[in-house]
């Protein structure tokens, strides 16, 4: 089954890389991306996804306040995966407790990322 996935990514460059990444070796299709809070908490509520996959500094905002503001919305269903380059431990804790499912550092864990994408 292929997921739907809303990547909300504020640098083109790596939503160029991911997008591909994703639907080839993951068989996940990018229905919607965002680049900020403002877009990414529209998409959450407009668009059917089934894995939100969040940076956590945005062009506006960052991906904390759009976990925050998702726990007003019912997504339950779906899972969200933080993917940054700023996974210190502080910030995987304060992710996990806002609702993330997972938390991958940019630089060291895409394999690790895209392996629990692919066994979805």
């Amino acid at each position: 089954m292929t997921h739907r996935v809303l990547l909300v990514e504020d640098n083109s460059t790596i939503r160029a890389t991911l997008i591909p990444a994703l639907e080839e070796l993951a068989d996940m299709e990018v229905v919607a991306t965002a680049d900020d809070v403002a877009s990414a908490l529209q998409a959450i509520s407009a668009v059917a996804w089934d894995v939100v996959v969040l940076d956590l500094f945005l062009k506006k905002g960052t991906g904390l306040d759009v976990l925050k503001n998702m726990t007003a919305l019912d997504f339950s269903a779906g899972k969200v995966l933080v993917l940054t380059n700023y996974a210190t431990a502080d910030i995987r804790q304060r992710c996990l407790r806002l609702g993330a499912d997972a938390v991958f550092d940019k630089s060291t864990e895409i394999e690790g990322f895209l392996e629990v994408c692919a066994a979805m």
